[in-house]
């Protein structure tokens, strides 16, 4: 079973497998906050394309936060994991209550992140949605959908690590999928990194920083 050193080495592993995406003006790399972020970092700087964030944020079972009923992202979309709430027996009072949380959490990052620039002119655009990894697929469902809505000409997800019945699941909702590891069984992400820390909301800041200042310096080159 492939198992990644940290986020790094992951992006950099994954930025092969997209390598036919490099050097072409039309592509974009979006990271999923947090822990994406160092991954497509990785992948823009060596397809030498643009980096930005694409906020979503998971909507976790009280009390089992970890285990997503549904998903949110910008636009106004909210991805429900229906099979999670049946088999819970989920009020949709508790999924409104969750929601609202996570929208405040949203916007929150959204100006933590970018701050007063706006984000990447997504139509007509290759765009690469990369995570550190996919378990149930709701978040990278919650983006996809708003994604969609912004027109691109090519969407691409793109994980290190991610279950296979999820992987296979995310090509009816993306042109191309790129998993480069799907072991079983999955368990959680963690699991496949030797290195797993949490990803700051500072290391997401500095790393958006130096991916502008280098594609500043490529434009002047």
């Amino acid at each position: 079973m492939l198992r990644f050193k940290n986020r790094k080495a992951a992006g950099q592993q994954l930025a092969k497998a997209l390598s036919h995406h490099a050097n072409k003006a039309d592509v974009l790399v979006l990271g999923l906050p947090r822990g994406g972020v160092p991954v497509a970092f990785e992948v823009a700087r060596e397809l030498k394309a643009e980096l930005d964030v694409m906020i979503v944020r998971k909507l976790g079972v009280p009390g089992h936060k970890e285990l997503a009923m549904g998903a949110i992202a910008s636009g106004g979309v909210r991805i429900i994991n229906e099979d999670i709430v049946r088999s819970l027996r989920i009020p949709q009072e508790m999924i409104d209550s969750v929601a609202a949380q996570e929208q405040e959490e949203l916007l929150r990052r959204e100006q933590s992140y970018r701050g007063s620039r706006p984000a990447l002119d997504i139509e007509n655009h290759t765009v690469i949605v990369i995570d550190d990894g996919i378990a149930t697929g709701a978040t990278m469902r919650a983006a996809l959908a708003a994604l969609k809505q912004l027109n691109p000409a090519h969407l691409v997800v793109a994980v290190p690590t991610g279950a296979t019945d999820t992987c296979a699941e995310l090509k009816r909702s993306a042109d191309e999928v790129v998993c480069l590891s799907t072991p079983e069984p999955y368990i959680a992400v963690g699991v496949w990194y030797e290195e797993f820390p949490q990803t700051s909301d500072d290391e997401v800041r500095t790393l958006l920083r130096l991916a502008t200042d280098e594609a500043s310096q490529l434009e002047r080159s």
